[in-house]
C-alpha cells in the first residue's frame, strides 16, 4: 500500500502521526483532532507549493499513527515522541542554558549530593530546577555543610585507607573509611537533607528539636550543638521561604526577534514579582520547518500570509508544549506575545499535571504587554549577539561556561594539559593558563614525562597532574586547606604559585579525563572540577557525567575559548617537544665523535651557539675551543663527505 492509500485508510478520531522516510527514520510528528483530515491537508499543500510542506512530501514515503482518546493526550504523546525522535521537520528546542537540579543518588550505598543539568532514570531524586544556576550550587553547599553529604567521586562502594580533605574540614561525614560514621548516622543525615529539599522545614524542624532534647538530656553536648544549628539553619531558609511566598505569583514571559528565516527567544522568570533570570534560544533555517495543525486551523489572511514563512502562534504552540510538559515546576503565569488554537487544551493539561491553576495569556495592552515587549526587546539583542557576530563580553562568556559545566564560581582561571611525543620517544606535557579572559604566559608550565616507558597518554597524563597538582598543595601548605574549602582556595587563585584553578581542562578524550581525575583523587582533590575536550569531535566530557557529553553550537563563544585554550596548549607541548627532539639529536650525535665528552660538548654549543653551527665552524674556529686533536676529529666528522667527494673528483678516468 502507498502513503496515498494509507492515508485514506486513517481513521477520524483524535490522536499522533509520525511521518517516516526511506530508511525508517521518523521526519515529522503531529497532532490531530481528525487524523484523516489532518494528513490528507498535506498532499494538497505539497500540491498547491508549499515550499516546507512540499519537502517533507518528496522525503516521506510511510505514516504511522496512534489514537487517544482526547486532546490533552494528544498533546503530551506528540511532545514526547518530539523529544524523543528529534524529527528534523519538526521545530525544536534548542537552548543556550539549562537551569540545574539537586541531585540525591539514593540508589548508592551511600547516597551523594550533586548540582546536574541532566535528568536521568538511575534511582535518584532530583530537586529543581533552581534558577538563578547558583541558586542549586549554595542549596548543595548548604547540604555539604549542614548535613555532611559528600559530592565527591570517590567510589563509596568499598572503604579506601584514609579519608580525603572534605572530611577534615568538616565537609562530610567519612563514609569512605570504616569506622569514621555509621550506617544508621549516614540515613538519618539522608533523611534530613530529603525533608530540607522536599521542603519540609517544620517536620525536619521538630524532628531535629527532638533528637536536640534527647542529646542533651543524655549529656552529649557536642551532638546536641550540631541539631542545635541545623535548627537554626532551617528556621532561617523557612522564613526567607515565607516572605517570598507573600509577594505576587510567578511568571515566565517570553518575547522573540525573527529575520532572514533565523529566530530569537527569550524568556524572562519572574519569581516573587521580580526578574531573576533569563533565558534565550535560537534557531536557524526557520525555513525548512513544517506548519503545525494550529496554523491550519487559523484559516485567517494572516495565517495565508506566513504560510510559507515564520508562523509564531504555530511555533510556540510546540515551544510551549516542549518547554513545559514533563517539567516538574510551571509558573501559575506565562505570558507570549502571539495567541495560538490549542492554547487552552495545552492550560488543562499543565494544570492536571501541576495541581494548580496554570494561564497562558498574550497580553494586548497594559502592564503585561509593557513587559513581553521589554522581553522581545531583550530578543533583538540576543538575535544582533548570535547572527550578526557581535562579541559578548568577557563576563558572559564566563557565566555561560559556569552554567554549562556546572561550576560552582564563575571560571577565573583556567588550566589546560596536553601531551606530546612521537611514539614514545621524548614524551613532554604542557600547561597553559587562562586567567580573567586572557592567557597568562607568566604560568605556563613545561614537564619531561620521568616514569612512563613507551607510548602510553593515559600515565604520562596522570603522571603529569599529579605532579602538578601535589606541587600546588605543598606550597599552599595543609594547614593553609585545613582551614579553607576547596571553591575558597580556588576562589583566591591570584599569582598561579599554590591555588587551584577554576577548572582543570584536558586535551584529550575519555581516557585522558579518567587518568587526571585518578591522580586528582589521589591527592585528596576530589571537588575540583574537571572537564576535557576530544580531538576532532569537539565534544567536551565534564567529569562525573561522561555518559552526556556536550555538543556545543559551532558559533558558541565559550567552544571557541576553550578551542582556544586547548589550541595553545597544543602549540606549547609541540614547541617543547621539537626542543627536546633537537637537543636529543645534537647530543647525540656530538657525543658520537671520538674524544668529545659531555663537557665538551657542552662548551661547543655555548660557544657557536647551536649544532648547525658547530658543523659549519671551520677548523681553526674549533681549535680556539678544544685541542687540536680533537678538533681535527670534529671538522672530519661533519667534512666527511666533503673529503670523499673531493676523493672522487681525483681518481683517473679509466678508459
Amino acid at each position: 500500500m502507498d502513503l496515498q492509500q494509507k492515508i485514506r485508510t486513517l481513521p477520524t478520531q483524535p490522536g499522533v502521526y509520525l511521518y517516516k522516510n526511506a530508511e525508517g527514520e521518523v521526519i515529522y510528528v503531529g497532532k490531530a483532532k481528525n487524523l484523516r483530515s489532518r494528513v490528507r491537508s498535506y498532499l494538497l499543500e505539497s500540491s498547491q507549493a508549499n515550499a516546507k510542506t512540499g519537502s517533507l512530501m518528496r522525503e516521506a514515503v510511510d505514516v504511522d499513527y496512534i489514537l487517544v482518546d482526547n486532546e490533552g493526550e494528544a498533546l503530551a504523546l506528540e511532545n514526547n515522541f518530539i523529544k524523543q525522535r528529534k524529527p528534523r521537520f519538526n521545530i525544536l528546542l534548542r537552548d543556550d542554558k539549562t537551569y540545574p537540579y539537586v541531585k540525591l543518588t539514593l540508589a548508592d550505598r551511600y547516597p551523594k549530593v550533586f548540582v546536574t543539568r541532566r535528568l536521568r532514570k538511575d534511582g535518584s531524586a532530583y530537586y529543581g530546577p533552581y534558577f538563578p544556576g547558583n541558586l542549586a550550587h549554595r542549596i548543595a553547599d548548604l547540604l555539604h555543610r549542614s548535613f555532611l553529604l559528600p559530592s565527591c567521586k570517590v567510589d563509596l562502594s568499598r572503604y579506601h585507607p584514609r579519608p580525603c580533605l572534605q572530611y577534615y574540614i568538616k565537609r562530610c561525614l567519612g563514609p569512605c573509611v570504616e569506622g569514621l560514621t555509621t550506617p544508621e548516622e549516614y540515613r538519618e543525615a539522608v533523611r534530613d537533607a530529603q525533608l530540607f529539599l522536599e521542603g519540609r522545614q517544620q517536620e525536619l524542624g521538630r524532628s531535629l528539636e527532638t533528637r536536640m532534647d534527647a542529646a542533651a538530656a543524655s549529656e552529649q553536648f557536642e551532638l546536641a550543638a550540631k541539631y542545635r544549628d541545623l535548627l537554626i539553619t532551617v528556621n532561617q531558609v523557612q522564613e526567607k521561604q515565607r516572605i517570598a511566598s507573600a509577594d505576587s505569583d510567578d511568571a515566565d514571559v517570553f518575547g522573540y526577534h525573527y529575520e532572514n528565516d533565523m529566530l530569537a527567544v527569550n524568556l524572562f522568570h519572574m519569581r516573587g514579582g521580580k526578574i531573576v533570570d533569563r533565558r534565550d534560544f535560537f534557531w536557524e533555517d526557520l525555513a525548512e520547518l513544517v506548519q503545525t495543525e494550529e496554523d491550519h486551523a487559523e484559516n485567517t489572511p494572516e495565517a495565508a500570509h506566513h504560510a510559507g514563512a515564520f508562523h509564531p502562534p504555530g511555533f510556540f504552540s510546540a515551544l510551549l508544549k516542549q518547554l513545559y510538559i514533563d517539567q516538574q515546576y510551571v509558573p501559575r503565569s506565562i505570558l507570549v506575545p502571539v495567541d495560538f488554537a490549542d492554547r487552552d487544551a495545552l492550560c488543562h493539561l499543565l494544570a492536571e499535571r501541576t495541581g494548580h491553576r496554570v494561564e497562558i495569556a498574550a497580553p494586548q495592552r497594559g502592564e503585561k504587554r509593557s513587559l513581553v515587549d521589554l522581553v522581545g526587546q531583550n530578543a533583538k539583542q540576543s538575535y544582533d549577539q548570535r547572527f550578526r557576530v557581535l562579541q559578548p563580553s568577557h563576563k558572559a562568556i564566563q557565566e555561560a561556561l559556569q552554567d554549562l559545566l556546572t561550576l560552582p564560581e564563575l571560571p577565573r582561571r583556567i588550566e589546560c594539559f596536553d601531551i606530546s611525543h612521537i611514539q614514545g620517544a621524548e614524551t613532554v606535557a604542557s600547561m597553559v593558563v587562562w586567567e580573567n579572559g586572557a592567557m597568562k604566559k607568566s604560568d605556563y608550565r613545561k614537564f619531561q614525562v620521568k616514569t612512563v616507558v613507551g607510548v602510553d597518554d593515559f600515565a604520562s597524563m596522570r603522571e603529569i597532574v599529579g605532579r602538578r597538582y601535589k606541587r600546588v598543595l605543598q606550597e599552599t601548605g595543609e594547614a593553609e586547606l585545613v582551614e579553607t574549602s576547596d571553591s575558597e582556595a580556588r576562589t583566591r587563585n591570584g599569582s598561579g604559585r599554590g591555588k587551584m584553578p577554576s577548572l582543570v581542562l584536558i586535551d584529550g578524550g575519555l581516557g585522558q579525563l579518567h587518568a587526571a581525575a585518578a591522580a586528582l583523587e589521589e591527592l585528596g582533590l576530589t571537588t575540583q572540577p574537571l572537564a576535557s575536550i576530544a580531538k576532532r569531535e569537539e565534544v567536551i566530557y565534564l567529569y562525573g557525567q561522561e555518559d552526556d557529553p556536550i555538543v556545543l553550537d559551532r558559533r558558541s563563544p565559550v567552544l571557541h575559548l576553550i578551542q582556544r585554550i586547548r589550541d595553545e596548549s597544543h602549540r606549547f607541548a609541540i614547541t617543547y617537544h621539537r626542543k627536546r627532539r633537537e637537543i636529543r639529536d645534537r647530543q647525540s650525535e656530538l657525543l658520537e665523535i671520538p674524544g668529545v665528552g659531555a663537557r665538551t660538548r657542552t662548551r661547543l654549543v655555548q660557544h657557536f651557539g647551536s649544532q648547525r653551527a658547530v658543523e659549519q665552524a671551520t677548523l681553526e674556529a674549533l681549535t680556539s675551543v678544544v685541542a687540536r686533536k680533537v678538533a681535527e676529529a670534529i671538522y672530519a666528522h661533519f667534512h666527511a663527505e666533503d673529503r670523499s667527494g673531493a676523493a672522487e673528483a681525483d681518481l683517473p678516468i679509466l678508459q
